[in-house]
């Protein structure tokens, strides 16, 4: 999906951000609406889909092209521009104390790490680390107390000449010293930090962390020393590719592959390049997903206006195409070209029949999120009829549904279905309650039948309150050279750019920020909404109307259906809502960060780690010396001093439950805030080779890279769960 659905998360380091998504729709949960008993979150509501068989049955040797979206442009995960790809090389070369589990949990990796507990909390918390002792960097020498020191002092914020991103803990420890002996690590908080499991992962060598100079450049586009099962072996520009091969100082269970190649591919060129063999596994969107379901279908061209002598039109051609799932914006012109890019397709749909999709759900959630800095939104009653006007259910049940993943809204802000941390908590807000909206929306003040003053045509670049179009808007013109993206409710019941001929894509991609969202099958129609629109409502001469900012680049026509079935639900409330499509470059810097909108769909990542990764989020925006208002990464500018203490109360105990019960309560009340309203978690949808195994879509659990490769001649393994 695209970047323009997740936000970044304010993470220890870019492994959060690389999942920074601001996901249109970005980052799940077994929960009936309403407050839920402590055991609702047991399990996640989808398990991994990996092709999991046991070492035995995996191959020794091969190269693994896996595709990611860019080649990195550092290789620190601690620096602001690390993404997605910076984070899949960190995995496999270098330690971590912790990875995440297949429920969303931390846990002690024992490649590197043989305990790690608090064994002092008075006056001080004190952490020790017994580390393996075979665990050794790539050049020999034994990871030890030096790098875990010069990480803490590199990421503790004291010396600003360390070019960081935030990395929350670090500025809580005092000191770091060697143990009883050289495996032992003793680490010394100077205020005691609940999610000090959150620390050293990873973990560098001193020779990148140990110099701002090393720091800052010498781990960008290399990493002379790692300790995973893989090592770096090139970065290639020119080619596109992040070589990774085996590390032969590796102690633990032996790679199975001799490689692994991160290739750049665009995610609109996926397909094809599974199919001509160039990856072997990649991130895809639901209508690629659709093409290899129906190749593996075996779906021929008996009776195509391919075969025969006779001329077919363009028109003809054009209507096969489509008929076939050829994605009708880039459908050349002129029936030659039209034949030339069929016969392409076709031979292509033979190829991926060695291809499987392996879908699960991603560690990530779409929200609705409310800007309550000013205009109607600033009322806590407006944000809370919003609320009550969405049918959530609907909402999850149009993307998940038509993928076979569990369709159940997410129950909270803080994590997802299989966490520690996780408890519905949206009956804080209440459900879908139309009538309730309504009485809410008279209650502050909005009533039917008040003069309103008329909408001049392309007005909706104008919030109410006089807000004005982003710097990066521009209208979005259809195809037939139709009018832009903005329409105001009420004027028409359908987008003015809607595609005319139902092939309307369905897939998100990434971009700088996000990660796959969610989608719905091709021809997938927009319900209608729950009833007629209500009459428009009206406040002191003004019209209740809602700046509506959804992305318009490739991959967001998921994100416009679910606005679309949004902008319906507010309608039969009598809220009016303008959605404005901006571009993806636009949409999160010039309208979500700044401020200039009223709704928004984007995504956050779950965390194992919610009171250090979530607090910056929901964190009261204040006051800057400049005058300027300070939000972090509180985008809907909604939050109380209340939460803001719970969440300090959280990182603050020791006491695992005590936390877990802290940050419920925090998740309560920002669902009563009603700044941002989780609506369900988002597709992860990988295509694969059938014969790779241990790797595809790993829902919350870190990937085992050591584990990963190809079906062994004569060995035989069950079928995924998407098979069965």
């Amino acid at each position: 999906m695209s970047h323009h659905g997740v936000g970044p998360r304010p993470a220890r380091s870019a492994v959060m951000r690389s999942v920074t998504f601001l996901t249109a729709g970005a980052l799940a949960v077994p929960l009936l609406t309403g407050c839920g008993s402590d055991d609702e979150g047991s399990k996640p509501l989808a398990g991994q889909d990996v092709a999991a068989a046991a070492r035995d049955a995996v191959a020794e040797g091969g190269t693994l092209k896996w595709a990611v979206d860019a080649v990195p442009e550092t290789l620190n995960t601690f620096q602001a521009d690390a993404d997605a790809g910076t984070t899949r090389v960190a995995q496999a070369v270098l330690p971590s104390m912790f990875t995440m589990d297949a429920t969303g949990r931390a846990v002690r990796d024992a490649d590197y790490l043989e305990s790690a507990k608090v064994i002092e909390t008075e006056p001080r918390q004190v952490v020790l680390y017994k580390l393996n002792q075979q665990a050794v960097w790539s050049d020999g020498r034994e990871i030890g107390a030096a790098d875990f020191a010069a990480q803490w002092r590199a990421l503790s914020g004291k010396d600003s000449a360390y070019w960081t991103a935030r990395n929350a803990g670090y500025d809580r420890i005092g000191k770091i010293e060697r143990g009883a002996n050289d495996l032992e690590v003793r680490v010394t908080f100077e205020r005691p930090y609940a999610d000090w499991k959150s620390l050293f992962s990873p973990l560098y060598p001193k020779e990148v962390m140990g110099t701002p100079d090393a720091f800052n450049d010498g781990a960008r586009r290399k990493l002379a020393v790692t300790a995973g099962p893989f090592k770096v072996d090139r970065v290639d520009t020119a080619k596109k590719d992040v070589v990774l091969t085996r590390n032969p100082r590796w102690w633990g269970r032996p790679a199975k592959l001799d490689e692994i190649d991160l290739h750049a591919v665009d995610r609109d060129k996926r397909a094809s390049a599974l199919a001509d063999g160039t990856v072997d596994v990649a991130d895809i969107d639901a209508s690629e997903a659709r093409r290899i379901t129906t190749a593996a279908q075996g779906n021929g061209s008996g009776g195509t206006p391919l075969q025969g002598a006779g001329k077919t039109s363009a028109k003809k051609l054009r209507s096969w195409a489509l008929a076939l799932g050829m994605d009708r914006e880039h459908l050349p012109k002129g029936p030659k070209k039209l034949r030339k890019s069929i016969s392409k397709w076709l031979q292509e749909q033979q190829e991926l029949r060695d291809v499987e999709v392996r879908k699960s759900l991603e560690p990530a959630y779409t929200q609705l999120a409310l800007n309550g800095s000013e205009g109607p939104l600033a009322d806590e009653r407006v944000r809370r009829a919003v609320a009550r006007a969405l049918d959530r259910q609907s909402l999850a049940k149009l993307v998940l549904g038509p993928l076979g993943l569990p369709a159940v809204p997410v129950g909270s802000h803080l994590a997802l279905s299989g966490q520690a941390a996780y408890a519905d908590s949206s009956g804080s807000i209440g459900s879908l309650d139309t009538h309730e909206a309504q009485a809410l929306l008279a209650d502050a003040g909005w009533v039917a039948g008040g003069p309103i003053k008329a909408a001049e045509k392309g007005a909706g670049a104008q919030t109410e309150d006089g807000g004005k179009k982003g710097k990066g808007d521009k209208d979005e013109d259809s195809d037939d050279g139709g009018s832009d993206g903005q329409y105001i409710v009420g004027e028409d019941d359908k987008s003015p750019d809607a595609p005319d001929d139902k092939d309307t894509r369905d897939h998100q991609r990434d971009h700088a920020h996000g990660a796959p969202g969610a989608y719905a099958p091709k021809g997938t129609a927009v319900p209608k909404g729950p009833q007629a629109a209500a009459a428009p409502l009206a406040k002191d001469g003004k019209a209740l109307s809602l700046r509506f900012v959804l992305p318009s680049g490739p991959g967001s026509e998921t994100l416009q259906e679910v606005g679309e079935r949004i902008r319906q639900m507010l309608a039969a409330v009598g809220i009016q809502s303008e959605i404005t499509k901006v571009s993806d470059e636009s949409y999160f810097k010039d309208h979500i960060a700044s401020g200039q909108y009223d709704l928004a769909l984007y995504s956050w990542p779950s965390s194992a780690f919610p009171a250090t990764d979530a607090r910056p989020i929901y964190a009261k925006p204040v006051p800057a010396a400049d005058g300027s208002l300070n939000v972090e990464q509180n985008y809907t500018r909604v939050g109380t001093d209340q939460v803001d203490q719970l969440f300090d109360q959280a990182l603050g105990t020791l006491d695992e439950d005590e936390a877990d019960g802290l940050l419920r309560k925090a998740d309560s009340r920002i669902w009563a805030s009603a700044g941002s309203l989780p609506l369900y978690q988002r597709p992860q949808i990988v295509g694969a080779r059938k014969d790779l195994l241990n790797a595809g879509a790993f829902g919350f659990q870190t990937p085992v890279y050591q584990d990963m490769g190809f079906l062994k001649k004569g060995a035989k393994v069950s079928a995924s769960p998407s098979k069965g």
